[in-house]
């Protein structure tokens, strides 16, 4: 009789199961991503790109947020089919870790003349307060990398089996509103964790952030772990605590533990949290690896029992009250006070495209009409801070008349795009440029549409511009041997949080999405009760209104 067969489990350290299981897990193992650095500074920047290993190409360079464009010309139905290194251009796509989004001007800068000078003059600003070029040559990373770090940036751990980039509120500090500054703390956590080799080889991505925010604009429903700032009843300020959110092909919204922690407490509670996530995450499939899974297996009480015991924090966490969300607008645009009596500004990008050029302009506008200094949003919009009452207006017009409106349109407030088929491998659709027309059309034929709409449009399922959790959310698809779409409606954060309405067999060509959308919001102007909100009707409109 054959011996019995160990079970390998999911692959969890902390069981026993250390032997990797997957082709990632083996890469990981075999080197530390960190250590890609040294290989691309000494060999790969000097040999040319056919010069970089494999292993190191489409593995560890993430961990310097490094990934390979798409190759020009490919299709968006060969994305499945196709080798990675078929798919691959010999260009990069490099993102820039900016923890709360905060730059100073001369940072701002210095991304801005990267762009231009080494990416074609294109740069995104992403829904994770990160600035992404593109065309990046691997020849030019050494002085990439020196720009950066001169002025206190980095690309490190951008990507990755990491802790990514810290989500802040970026307008923490000035806010005249906000429950308590949550900026040290947040750069605390960022400081303890970023390029530590105790988290450089978690299960998965590993998404944090960390604000006291009164409308909550950091989105800690979809982060692995978020600090989010609440008052006690006694009167103390402080965090409550919320893991295992994330969306991609398995959404999940995160959970709260129910644990009040001062504010100097972060860092220790993100160090156990994160601890855990690397010893009990799931490592036996890529697809399961996110600390989603394991917290909904296990759910917040058994999770929380883990982190107090002696394994992690080795002491009782105090209860706490949950948060409240003031407002339902997240993403601060506008002008608005800030604490000193002075104003921030907040504007719009075209669904976060810009470019070095335009960069340039807006760290211009910062330094005439403010301090300088600026902050990147969760929504792909951008902060300019310090503009005293007699420049707002001025601000406002130079920005409008480069088209960057501080007082948009709903269709271009709410519309957000991932990177999509121009540049990204994953990417079945093109995103920045039909979200740009979208936005164009919709204004031109519901001009006096008058309520907040989120319309996300992402190229492939992994839900990189939240699809899940919008008012409109496009997935990108092949339908009828075209660019398409599927559709799902009345998705939400905040209030009401729910992902959105899958209904059977609605998809859209490209081509038919302006008058579908346009169809289904006058469906909603019509059958709307008094100050309901798009996703609440959503959730009670017969189908015959939403199709």
């Amino acid at each position: 009789m054959p011996p019995a067969r160990r079970s390998l489990g999911q692959g969890q350290w902390a069981l026993g199961h250390l032997e990797p299981l997957t082709p990632q897990e083996r890469m990981k193992k075999d080197d530390d991503g960190l250590n890609v650095r040294a290989r691309i500074e000494n060999i790969y920047s000097k040999a040319g790109f056919d010069s970089i290993d494999p292993a190191d190409l489409r593995g560890r360079m993430r961990w310097w947020g490094l990934y390979t464009q798409r190759r020009p010309g490919i299709d968006g139905g060969k994305t499945a089919i196709l080798e990675p290194e078929d798919l691959d251009d010999s260009y990069f796509m490099l993102r820039v870790r900016i923890p709360g989004g905060q730059l100073t001007n001369d940072q701002l800068r210095v991304i801005a003349g990267i762009a231009t000078e080494f990416g074609r003059d294109v740069a995104d600003v992403t829904d994770r307060q990160n600035i992404q070029l593109h065309w990046i040559r691997i020849e030019d990373m050494p002085e990439i990398w020196r720009r950066l770090e001169e002025v206190g940036l980095s690309t490190g751990e951008a990507c990755g089996d990491t802790p990514r980039n810290m989500l802040g509120c970026p307008v923490a500090g000035v806010d005249a509103e906000e429950i308590f500054d949550a900026t040290p703390h947040l750069m605390a956590v960022n400081a303890f964790g970023y390029l530590n080799k105790e988290f450089s080889n978690l299960p998965r991505k590993y998404k944090t952030a960390v604000s006291a925010c009164p409308v909550q604009c950091t989105a800690h429903e979809i982060n692995d772990i978020s600090f989010v700032g609440v008052r006690h009843e006694d009167g103390r300020v402080g965090f409550d605590v919320w893991v295992g959110g994330g969306l991609s092909t398995n959404p999940k919204l995160a959970v709260r533990l129910g644990a009040f922690i001062e504010p100097e407490d972060a860092v220790e509670v993100w160090a156990a949290v994160s601890r855990i996530f690397r010893d009990y995450g799931y490592r036996r499939s890529r697809n399961r690896a996110r600390l989603k899974f394991l917290v909904d297996d296990w759910g917040a009480e058994r999770f929380r029992e883990l982190l107090e015991s002696e394994e992690y924090l080795g002491h009782k966490l105090e209860n706490g009250p949950a948060p409240i969300q003031e407002g339902t607008e997240r993403d601060h645009l506008g002008v608005h006070r800030q604490q000193d009596g002075n104003n921030f500004v907040g504007f719009a990008f075209r669904t976060g495209r810009t470019s070095g050029t335009e960069l340039t302009a807006v760290a211009d506008l910062a330094s005439r009409h403010g301090s300088g200094r600026v902050a990147a949003t969760v929504e792909q919009k951008m902060v300019i801070f310090d503009v005293p009452e007699a420049n707002v207006e001025t601000l406002v017009a130079a920005l409008e008349s480069r088209d960057l409106p501080v007082r948009p349109t709903a269709f271009r407030r709410g519309m957000l795009a991932c990177t999509g088929l121009e540049y990204c491998k994953l990417a079945i659709v093109e995103t920045k440029a039909r979200a740009m027309d979208l936005y164009a059309e919709l204004e031109r034929r519901l001009p006096d549409f008058d309520t907040p709409i989120t319309i996300n449009v992402n190229g492939c399922p992994n839900s990189c511009a939240r699809f899940q959790v919008a008012d409109i959310g496009l997935k990108g698809m092949v339908v009828d041997d075209q660019e398409g779409f599927q559709v799902h409606l009345g998705g939400a954060i905040g209030e009401d949080s729910g992902f959105g309405r899958k209904l059977r067999g609605l998809k859209v060509t490209s081509a038919e999405l302006p008058d579908y959308i346009e169809r289904v919001l006058r469906n909603y102007l019509t059958d709307r009760a008094e100050g309901e909100r798009f996703a609440a009707w959503v959730r009670r409109a017969d189908e015959d209104l939403v199709h």
